[in-house]
């Protein structure tokens, strides 16, 4: 579907294909795919699309560009707005986002005792105790903390129970998820996403945003694997289901959690006055269409904060923002100066994320930067990343904090290894770790950089990047800077303060030491290939487990069905037990069990056609999964190579 198109809002298009009846409903899927490429951009930036002699549908977006409204879509034909016309051209244009972000709202006036330096600030918790760091993929995504330190952290307030609305959105979300995850992709169309759709914009409607946003990426999930993008991954969809399904069945249970019911506003209290110098940045690219830039801060009590830009504009967004101005209470830095510099900020207003707000009464002056070696950064570096990773996967297993927190360590390039870049941690018995880009998007110089990286066996690198939590012992590394005191490691530019931003700034050969210089290889190494490094992950018999779930999603309930007949379930089950993993076993055996179980009466009728039991036995099996996984991972960070061996080279 052209991206070209207008986004349409999802209960606009829900609302259109409700209105079909159920013969129009079955010729929806080609009618939207055959209007999909036919779209006319007019002059008054209205898009139109001719249904034969008589049918012209026109969408006009409004003022932010977005399809709001059902009177913004028309068709000309006798049955509309009731008609399969103006259901496809809704249907071939993007989701827009939830909802737009709304105004940062004005913090309560600071304490008039507040001194510059000693007010009272909100703290984050320090980046080398694994706080919440990176880009999102959203509108609006930035970077966050983790939340408040224990030393100001208040006392627990209680949470409120859910309403009776929101009980029931989340009971209709879940039949919702239920109903598409035993269609599957295969008959997972217009018709079942407009009944997400639908539930999740009930959802939104009662308070629940974060319900809302799992299942609008379920709906563009299955939109991209029905039009076979290249971008689509199946196991990202598998994801995406089970976290739908785990938010809906456990607030439809009655659970408050505030992590599950989300926010739908960005809340901004005085943070007091603040001294923070810069980390690095990042390019912010999302699948929405949004782009700019997140520079990452952090205060000399090793505090994380954040700044961002992120607006509509796509990848031209992305590479520009990069040397856009700060918008923050007046300061003369752009994204690039404050990467390198600081900012003492007085009347402060931070967000639980640590994003710094740029209400009216802030004030910043910018402040000279510190290098990585001596400055607050310093912390991150000291710390072994086993161990940084270690307490990120001690947190819940869906934390976001987890999956965008910030490390950093010393590494020795060994070599590139197929697609990633073999790295060791340069200490006693460290494993092997894989360096990916942070973002692969050929635009982004990221791939260059560690591919130019690769071609200097030996050179000892210091990296900030973060942990890829699906894989083995892998980081994708945002920036990178020279070792102090090493002769072959990088020579950056004295005004590049000893780190280089890999998705803003292209290494050089002059930023590398000549060869020379390299040191002696190790004993038994010699030109050729390197070897890959050891994957438990992908040594575990649980892949047979994760090819069951994505067999699921990608062909619904049919064909997970296949799996409980014949000798199917012996043959894949074995080795799980035979490997200890009695658990996963068990759950797979009961997913495959009841995805076959149709009872039917006497007179042929399905007894029981609800799909709650398969939706409940496919959450339970994922989860273990996702447990399991997430152990082999966090075995990976620990798992040395022994030292008299090399794997480097073959």
């Amino acid at each position: 579907m052209s991206t070209e198109l207008p986004p349409v809002a999802p209960e606009v298009l829900a609302e259109a294909v409700e209105s079909l009846t159920a013969r129009l409903r079955k010729k929806l899927d080609d009618a939207t795919a055959a209007c999909a490429d036919a779209a006319v951009h007019e002059a008054d930036g209205s898009v139109t699309f001719r249904f034969g002699e008589d049918a012209l549908v026109t969408l006009r977006p409004g003022p932010a560009g977005t399809v709001t409204e059902a009177g913004q879509a028309t068709c000309t034909c006798l049955l509309a707005p009731r008609c399969l016309h103006r259901a496809a051209a809704l249907g071939a244009a993007p989701l827009a986002d939830a909802a737009p972000p709304e105004p940062e709202p004005e913090p309560a006036p600071e304490p008039p005792a507040a001194v510059p330096g000693e007010g009272e600030t909100h703290r984050t918790a320090p980046v080398d105790a694994g706080s919440r760091s990176g880009a999102g993929a959203e509108a609006g995504a930035e970077a966050g903390a983790g939340g408040a330190s224990a030393d100001s952290a208040g006392p627990a307030e209680p949470v409120p129970a859910l309403t009776a609305a929101q009980l029931g959105a989340a009971a209709a979300l879940w039949h919702a998820a239920a109903e598409a995850l035993a269609a599957g992709v295969t008959a997972g169309g217009a018709v079942v996403q407009a009944e997400l759709l639908r539930a999740a914009h009930t959802a939104r409607l009662a308070g629940l945003p974060r319900a809302e946003a799992a299942a609008l990426r379920v709906v563009r999930g299955l939109r991209a694997a029905r039009e076979r993008r290249t971008a689509h991954r199946l196991g990202d969809l598998t994801g995406s289901f089970r976290e739908l399904l785990h938010t809906a069945g456990v607030l439809a249970a009655g659970t408050a959690d505030p992590a599950l019911t989300g926010t739908s506003r960005r809340a901004y209290t005085a943070g007091g006055s603040l001294q923070v110098h810069g980390l690095c940045r990042e390019p912010v690219l999302s699948a929405t269409g949004y782009g700019g830039v997140v520079t990452h801060l952090l205060a000399p009590d090793g505090s994380r904060y954040s700044i961002s830009d992120v607006r509509p504009g796509g990848l031209a967004r992305a590479r520009g923002a990069g040397r856009a101005s700060v918008a923050l209470g007046g300061a003369t830095l752009d994204h690039a100066g404050l990467a390198r510099g600081g900012l003492r900020i007085v009347g402060a207003t931070v967000s639980a994320e640590g994003r710094l707000g740029a209400g009216r009464g802030v004030k910043a002056t910018p402040l000279p930067g510190a290098a990585w070696a001596d400055g607050p950064a310093a912390p991150l570096f000291a710390r072994p990343a086993a161990e940084a990773v270690a307490a990120l996967l001690a947190g819940p297993a869906d934390a976001a904090d987890a999956e965008t927190a910030l490390i950093g360590c010393d590494v020795v390039v060994v070599g590139a290894a197929g697609d990633h870049l073999l790295v060791r941690e340069a200490r006693p018995e460290a494993p092997l770790l894989r360096l990916l880009p942070a973002h692969p998007h050929p635009e982004l110089p990221h791939t260059e950089n560690l591919r130019r990286i690769a071609s200097y066996p030996g050179l000892r690198l210091r990296v900030l990047g973060r942990p890829d939590l699906d894989r083995a012992a892998t980081l994708r590394p945002v920036a990178v800077g020279p070792v102090a005191g090493e002769a072959y490691t990088l020579r950056l530019p004295d005004e590049w303060l000893g780190r280089a931003d890999l998705g803003y700034e292209r290494l050089q050969g002059s930023h590398f030491p000549p060869p020379d210089t390299a040191p002696e290889p190790a004993a038994g190494a010699g030109p050729g290939p390197v070897a890959e490094a050891p994957d438990p992950l992908a040594d575990s018999p649980l892949w047979r487990v994760r090819r069951l779930l994505e067999t699921g999603v990608a062909g619904g309930r049919r064909a997970v069905a296949e799996a409980a007949r014949g000798t199917a379930p012996q043959t894949a089950y074995g080795p799980l037990r035979r490997a200890g993993l009695t658990a996963a076993a068990d759950l797979a055996a009961a997913l495959a069990a009841e995805a076959d179980r149709r009872p039917r009466d006497a007179f042929g009728r399905l007894a029981d056609p609800s799909p709650d039991g398969y939706a409940w036995a496919w959450l339970a099996a994922a989860t273990h999964l996702a447990a399991a996984e997430r152990s082999l991972v966090a075995a990976s960070w620990t798992a040395a190579t022994p030292s008299g061996a090399s794997p480097a080279v073959r």
